[in-house]
């Protein structure tokens, strides 16, 4: 049990719950399965068993001291992770670094009824020692550590000029998120049919292709190549057309993909639900290891919808968070709407904005300068496969399919980003849309914006064209406008930021004020 902690001192180093002597044996032996295998493999071989015997004894000893050698505590403003033997290890940070925090429990956690709560604080690291993860926690400790831990995040930064000014104020007495709530309903529940647009993703591909890594890497271990007799499968193979062949392999690909992406869809996303309680975003979803994570109000600065083309196509889509101080390596914590129809995207988006505006307001176009760019960038590329292919094609009809294919399939691309691209600024958030194979509309709070850039590369400026990007310290850092006409994107950035901006623009005596902008580099900065 998790003993209080004094809020004005930094409390005392306590372990992690004792059933995790249980747990960790576990994982160290999945994590050096490897190991293990070699060793059972060459213990085999040699018809020795001490081997054997030492590559159970190893995970057990290295899970009992990961144990002895793991403490924390939490107080005075600061959450603090020690472990380590030889080399010893200190994790600590202040709690108004603190973005999310998500419980987690594997098979072997729910069992023993332990959770492991990860503290995102928006560190850029990617190494797995730089996580501060509390691995485990009873559950009912978890959820009342994460409650604690957000509310004194918030407390912690009353005055943090970056807060970005989203859907809820905390200073406003009328606002619904002020204070503590009592359980709302679900936003959002978890429809079984919505794993029909899985195979529409890279699930799949990515599933199959670990999946036969795997398996080649153990059959190359276990001896398993050495007992195939490749030239009777080379004659089988001869005899087969190669157009049938082609087919079959390609048939085979698609079910077996299409299977194992609804599967882990529905494993990964089971139970999801999305709901919002004391000045909070909370989800939960996994069937076989359930994750919960908590977005502090505070610190959810827009959010973006998501439509790669399988999904567009079948009118789908998907929704994650732009989270202050939450970059990309930690992506999965921003994920508010897995794969689902298009009006389930749009219908959340509206609930976590607190308008419906952004979501549904028709985009300004960027005119035809920005059209002809996306016609010529598409199809000067494939013109040129095009007269790479025609010398080929006398010799082969086969050539003729890229040829002829290659120009047919660059313009239905450049007229589908065409139409994709645009921008608003409606209801306190600026919004902009590009992308045709994967289509994005990002949604980003005014106060979320840290600067301007203004950038143009030499075609761009011959075309009267610039590329404004938003920047933030939320999710990918900027939310860029494509290919907008220069006094669009003046006009729209001194709308969204006036006091940022308006030092930046200039009087011209002949014509009056000017929305100009300084741009004697590629790249201007506020």
């Amino acid at each position: 049990m998790t003993e209080p902690q004094d809020p004005h001192g930094p409390g005392d180093w306590q372990r992690l719950d004792p059933r995790m002597l249980l747990v960790h044996p576990v994982q160290e032996t999945v994590r050096l399965l490897p190991v293990l295998l070699g060793l059972l493999v060459a213990g085999t071989a040699s018809g020795a068993r001490g081997w054997q015997l030492l590559g159970l004894v190893i995970p057990v000893v290295v899970g009992l001291l990961r144990y002895w050698t793991t403490s924390y505590r939490v107080g005075g403003g600061r959450v603090e992770l020690r472990r380590g033997l030889l080399e010893r290890h200190v994790l600590s940070t202040p709690v108004d670094r603190v973005r999310t925090v998500d419980l987690t429990a594997s098979p072997v956690h729910r069992l023993l009824g332990l959770v492991t709560v990860r503290v995102g604080t928006g560190t850029a690291s990617t190494d797995g020692d730089e996580r501060l993860d509390l691995d485990g926690l009873p559950a009912a400790d978890a959820r009342r550590l994460r409650e604690d831990l957000l509310r004194a995040a918030r407390a912690a930064r009353p005055d943090d000029p970056d807060e970005p000014s989203g859907p809820h104020d905390p200073d406003n007495p009328d606002d619904p998120g002020r204070g503590p709530v009592p359980a709302a309903p679900p936003v959002l529940t978890f429809d079984p049919t919505w794993a029909r647009f899985a195979p529409l993703t890279s699930t799949g591909l990515v599933i199959v292709a670990g999946l036969v890594g795997g398996t080649v890497q153990l059959l190359d271990a276990l001896g398993g190549f050495r007992r195939v007799d490749a030239g009777s499968w080379a004659e089988r193979v001869a005899g087969v057309p190669v157009l049938l062949a082609g087919a079959g392999a390609l048939v085979g690909l698609a079910v077996a993909t299409s299977v194992l992406a609804v599967t882990g869809y529905l494993v990964a996303n089971w139970g999801f639900t999305l709901g919002h309680a004391d000045r909070a975003w909370h989800l939960r979803r996994g069937l076989l290891t359930t994750r919960e994570t908590s977005l502090d109000d505070a610190r959810l600065a827009g959010v973006t919808l998501g439509e790669p083309l399988g999904l567009r196509l079948a009118g789908g889509g998907r929704l994650a968070a732009i989270v202050t101080g939450l970059g990309d390596g930690q992506e999965s914590s921003s994920v508010l709407v897995p794969p689902a129809p298009r009006a389930v995207v749009g219908s959340a988006a509206r609930a976590v904005l607190g308008a419906a505006g952004p979501v549904d307001v028709p985009l300004r176009p960027h005119g035809p300068a920005a059209t002809r760019r996306r016609w010529t960038r598409a199809l000067l590329p494939a013109l040129l496969v095009t007269a790479a292919c025609l010398p080929l094609a006398t010799g082969s009809a086969w050539w003729w399919l890229p040829a002829v294919a290659a120009p047919l399939v660059a313009a239905a691309l450049a007229a589908d980003r065409a139409r994709g691209l645009g921008h608003a600024l409606v209801d306190g958030y600026v919004v902009s849309r590009y992308g045709s194979l994967y289509r994005r509309r990002h949604v980003l709070a005014v106060g979320a914006v840290i600067g301007w850039n203004i950038r143009a590369t030499w075609f761009q400026r011959r075309a009267g064209l610039v590329t404004l990007v938003a920047t933030t310290a939320g999710g990918r850092q900027a939310v860029a406008v494509l290919d907008v006409p220069e006094a669009d994107a003046l006009a729209l950035a001194a709308r969204a930021s006036p006091a940022l901006v308006e030092p930046f623009l200039y009087d011209r005596p002949a014509t009056g004020r000017s929305a100009q902008w300084p741009t004697s580099t590629p790249s201007s900065r506020t």
